[in-house]
């Protein structure tokens, strides 16, 4: 195995997985809720009265990050990431993950970071067949299936 030093981001995952901790422990003692983005979207899909103003700003705020960060970022400081999909092949993906996410009972927020820091095991195996999953897709994508082309 090799790491690609140019892509090797250790101090901006672990920032990252900072900030997610920290705003899913807030989230909790503040609101009292779970920080899964997939049940605060579906939560939309059946509102209850009083349930949609914090659901909105929570995901308008999820748009608008990026958005702030890349117009006060200075120049070359973020590189947006390549694609190597079509748009069906985007689609199907988000529709996989949106099956994925109603059939495990949440999505990789929600089990990853709020479930295991509570010790449930539902969130345990969730989380491993998540990882699993997205280890096996990107074996077949990336060894497999050029053994096809060639």
């Amino acid at each position: 195995m090799t790491i690609d030093w140019t892509h090797f981001t250790p101090w901006t995952s672990l920032s990252g997985g900072l900030i997610l901790g920290l705003a899913s422990a807030f989230f909790i003692l503040i609101n009292g809720r779970i920080l899964g983005i997939s049940g605060i979207l579906g939560g939309l899909l059946i509102p209850r009265r009083g349930d949609v103003g914090w659901r909105l700003s929570f995901l308008c705020g999820i748009g608008a990050a990026p958005l702030v960060l890349f117009a006060i970022a200075p120049s070359g400081f973020i590189q947006a990431p390549r694609i190597d999909a079509g748009f069906v092949v985007i689609a199907v993906a988000g529709l996989l993950v949106g099956f994925g996410t109603r059939y495990g009972s949440g999505c990789t927020s929600g089990h990853g970071v709020c479930g295991l820091s509570r010790m449930s095991f539902r969130s345990l195996a969730a989380t491993v067949t998540f990882m699993l999953t997205g280890f096996f897709t990107v074996f077949v994508i990336r060894h497999l299936s050029q053994g096809a082309t060639a």
